[in-house]
Protein backbone atom coordinates (compact mmCIF):
# COMPACT_ATOMS: atom_id res chain seq x y z
CA UNK A 1 0.00 0.00 0.00
CA UNK A 2 1.16 3.46 -0.80
CA UNK A 3 0.54 6.86 1.20
CA UNK A 4 0.73 9.68 -1.19
CA UNK A 5 0.44 13.23 0.63
CA UNK A 6 -0.02 16.26 -0.66
CA UNK A 7 0.92 19.69 0.35
CA UNK A 8 -0.94 22.37 -1.19
CA UNK A 9 -1.52 26.31 -0.16
CA UNK A 10 -4.94 27.79 -1.06
CA UNK A 11 -4.48 30.81 -3.21
CA UNK A 12 -6.51 34.37 -3.17
CA UNK A 13 -8.01 32.93 -6.40
CA UNK A 14 -9.55 30.38 -4.01
CA UNK A 15 -10.20 31.62 -0.79
CA UNK A 16 -12.32 34.67 -2.88
CA UNK A 17 -14.91 32.07 -4.28
CA UNK A 18 -17.62 31.60 -2.22
CA UNK A 19 -17.82 28.60 -0.08
CA UNK A 20 -20.52 27.23 -2.06
CA UNK A 21 -18.59 27.73 -5.24
CA UNK A 22 -15.72 26.35 -3.50
CA UNK A 23 -17.46 23.13 -2.61
CA UNK A 24 -18.92 22.62 -5.98
CA UNK A 25 -15.44 22.70 -7.15
CA UNK A 26 -14.07 20.88 -5.19
CA UNK A 27 -16.20 17.92 -5.19
CA UNK A 28 -16.52 18.05 -9.05
CA UNK A 29 -12.65 17.78 -9.92
CA UNK A 30 -11.43 16.12 -6.85
CA UNK A 31 -13.94 14.33 -4.67
CA UNK A 32 -15.60 12.51 -7.58
CA UNK A 33 -12.40 11.60 -9.56
CA UNK A 34 -12.03 9.73 -6.17
CA UNK A 35 -14.75 7.97 -6.00
CA UNK A 36 -14.80 7.01 -9.61
CA UNK A 37 -11.58 4.97 -9.24
CA UNK A 38 -12.39 2.61 -6.17
CA UNK A 39 -8.25 1.92 -5.84
CA UNK A 40 -7.87 5.42 -4.50
CA UNK A 41 -8.91 6.25 -1.01
CA UNK A 42 -8.31 10.06 -0.01
CA UNK A 43 -8.46 12.12 3.32
CA UNK A 44 -8.44 16.00 3.21
CA UNK A 45 -6.73 18.00 6.11
CA UNK A 46 -6.87 21.64 7.06
CA UNK A 47 -3.69 22.86 7.93
CA UNK A 48 -3.62 26.95 7.44
CA UNK A 49 -4.23 27.34 11.53
CA UNK A 50 -1.07 25.44 12.14
CA UNK A 51 1.69 26.06 9.00
CA UNK A 52 2.74 29.15 7.40
CA UNK A 53 3.48 27.35 4.09
CA UNK A 54 0.85 24.59 3.39
CA UNK A 55 -2.43 25.27 3.90
CA UNK A 56 -3.86 21.66 3.06
CA UNK A 57 -2.61 18.04 3.32
CA UNK A 58 -4.25 15.28 0.81
CA UNK A 59 -3.67 12.08 1.74
CA UNK A 60 -3.78 9.19 -1.01
CA UNK A 61 -3.79 5.90 -0.31
CA UNK A 62 -3.47 3.30 -3.12
CA UNK A 63 -2.09 -0.24 -4.41
CA UNK A 64 -2.58 1.40 -7.66
CA UNK A 65 0.40 3.92 -8.48
CA UNK A 66 -1.08 3.81 -12.46
CA UNK A 67 -4.44 5.26 -10.76
CA UNK A 68 -2.69 8.53 -8.36
CA UNK A 69 -0.81 9.27 -11.54
CA UNK A 70 -3.95 9.64 -14.08
CA UNK A 71 -6.01 11.23 -10.67
CA UNK A 72 -2.80 13.33 -10.74
CA UNK A 73 -2.78 14.59 -14.19
CA UNK A 74 -6.68 14.74 -13.88
CA UNK A 75 -6.67 17.23 -11.31
CA UNK A 76 -3.62 19.22 -13.10
CA UNK A 77 -5.69 19.69 -16.10
CA UNK A 78 -8.80 21.00 -14.03
CA UNK A 79 -9.19 24.50 -12.52
CA UNK A 80 -8.06 23.34 -8.85
CA UNK A 81 -4.44 24.23 -10.65
CA UNK A 82 -5.34 25.62 -13.81
CA UNK A 83 -7.28 28.00 -12.35
CA UNK A 84 -4.57 28.18 -9.86
CA UNK A 85 -6.70 27.63 -7.06
CA UNK A 86 -3.92 25.79 -5.07
CA UNK A 87 -0.28 25.75 -5.42
CA UNK A 88 1.33 21.96 -4.98
CA UNK A 89 4.12 22.42 -2.29
CA UNK A 90 5.04 19.10 -2.01
CA UNK A 91 4.33 15.43 -2.64
CA UNK A 92 5.66 13.34 -0.31
CA UNK A 93 5.27 9.19 -1.09
CA UNK A 94 5.54 6.58 1.31
CA UNK A 95 5.23 3.12 2.31
CA UNK A 96 3.61 2.52 5.92
CA UNK A 97 6.11 0.20 7.91
CA UNK A 98 7.92 -0.45 4.87
CA UNK A 99 10.98 -0.92 7.01
CA UNK A 100 8.93 -3.93 8.37
CA UNK A 101 8.38 -5.16 4.90
CA UNK A 102 12.18 -5.18 3.95
CA UNK A 103 13.06 -6.79 7.06
CA UNK A 104 10.49 -9.58 6.34
CA UNK A 105 12.88 -10.35 3.38
CA UNK A 106 15.91 -10.72 4.59
CA UNK A 107 17.09 -14.01 5.48
CA UNK A 108 18.91 -14.21 9.06
CA UNK A 109 22.31 -14.00 7.28
CA UNK A 110 21.34 -10.90 5.87
CA UNK A 111 19.75 -9.62 9.72
CA UNK A 112 23.01 -10.31 10.95
CA UNK A 113 25.06 -8.21 8.53
CA UNK A 114 22.65 -5.49 8.81
CA UNK A 115 23.05 -5.54 13.15
CA UNK A 116 26.80 -6.25 12.75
Amino acid sequence: MFTIFLHVRATSNWLSLSRQQRATIFDQHVQQPIQASPALRMRYFDAEAFHARVSDVILIETEDLKAYYFFIENLKDSPIFSEQFFTLIDIIPSIENGFLEYEATLTECERAEIIG
